[in-house]
């Protein structure tokens, strides 16, 4: 996976029955032209046109 990243976007919710706060974790893959982000950083994605079967993210910031 040359010039591929996975973006992992954390959000809290409540449960609507239970009303218990629980964190859900969803990973994108994005391309990383540059090859410039490291394990850790902060990044910006923008949805694009696919560039393969999962990647349809890119790396702006």
């Amino acid at each position: 996976m040359e010039k591929t990243v996975v973006v992992a976007v954390t959000r809290l919710f409540q449960h609507p029955v239970y009303k218990k706060t629980m964190k859900r974790v969803t990973k994108f893959k994005a391309h990383d032209e540059k090859n410039k982000c490291t394990i850790g950083d902060m990044v910006k994605i923008v949805g694009t046109r696919p560039l393969s079967k999962e990647k349809r993210w890119v790396v702006i910031e």
